[in-house]
């Protein structure tokens, strides 16, 4: 049983528990995650070290299962994904893909479903997600950075989508990689299988920010404050619109559609407490409390 933690310890960039901070760790029911909640924010692990967390059909469920169940936890307000150990996440494991090499078409395709139900599931959660990515992160671990909404990677950390060196192809984690680097540097990657670092991630729009290993925790801190900050309802409702006018042409039914949200989320509570609340000059609800004022 993997430790409920979300802290691994073999390198210097694995993750360390902010210093004061309340923890509320979560029932220990995961073999190959480590799932944590501190002050409203859900650190979830993927625990399988000795492996580079590569995943398993296992791990492929049980992660799943977590972000479902903290997706509907309204004390959760953010999700950050993370690796124990040396990597983030070297994509399929090994001995998994060997099993299922020896596989009819129809398990395979059950096989390929769990996993692109688990990448839908990140992708798709109301809250905002965060990737913390060192080390590698390969194949299906590019897919995971791909699907959380900001990435914020260690200098040192490498990135491949190495599908076609084992004559296989990226699909299930194509429509979030190609949504983040485009077609054009899909096109390189994808084919090449070359590895490529922190900082061309960067400059493809993989990932957010890239900075030294010992201050990757840091930057995820002053991440989250802003994230804390922001009404939870109007970040889903934000989640939800990107979605809605990504990559559509500008029409009637897109204006009418924006139109449309914008009058509703002014006349809900919370966007009747968020304006009150800067009338008033005052935090909204929401916000976290702040030291020696609560």
């Amino acid at each position: 049983m993997a430790k409920q933690t979300a802290a691994g310890t073999a390198n210097r960039s694995a993750a360390k528990p902010a210093r004061g901070a309340r923890a509320k760790a979560r029932p220990a029911a995961y073999e190959t995650l480590g799932v944590e909640v501190r002050d409203a924010v859900a650190r979830v692990a993927l625990a399988r070290p000795d492996v580079h967390n590569a995943f398993n059909e296992t791990l492929i469920a049980e992660l799943t299962c977590a972000l479902q169940a903290l997706d509907a936890e309204d004390s959760v307000r953010a999700v950050v994904l993370l690796g124990h150990g040396r990597s983030f996440c070297a994509g399929a494991d090994l001995n998994w893909m060997k099993r299922m090499a020896g596989y009819g078409r129809a398990e395979n395709l059950a096989d390929a479903m769990a996993l692109a139900t688990m990448l839908k599931t990140l992708a798709g959660l109301s809250k905002p997600t965060i990737a913390r990515v060192h080390g590698a992160a390969f194949g299906g671990g590019v897919g995971l950075v791909a699907c959380c909404d900001i990435a914020i990677a260690a200098h040192e950390a490498t990135f491949s989508l190495s599908e076609v060196k084992l004559g296989l192809i990226p699909a299930t984690i194509s429509p979030y990689v190609v949504a983040a680097i485009g077609a054009r540097q899909a096109s390189r990657y994808f084919l090449s299988a070359e590895r490529f670092t922190a900082a061309e991630a960067l400059r493809i729009g993989l990932v957010h920010d890239s900075v030294p290993a010992d201050e990757l925790d840091g930057r995820i801190d002053g991440m989250l404050r802003p994230l804390l900050a922001a009404g939870p309802k109007a970040q889903a409702a934000a989640k939800d619109l990107i979605r809605a006018v990504a990559r559509r042409p500008i029409d009637a039914r897109v204006i009418a559609d924006t139109a449309e949200r914008i009058a509703a989320i002014r006349v809900s509570p919370e966007g009747k407490e968020g304006i009150a609340a800067f009338l008033g000059k005052r935090s909204p609800a929401w916000a976290p409390a702040t030291p020696g004022k609560e």
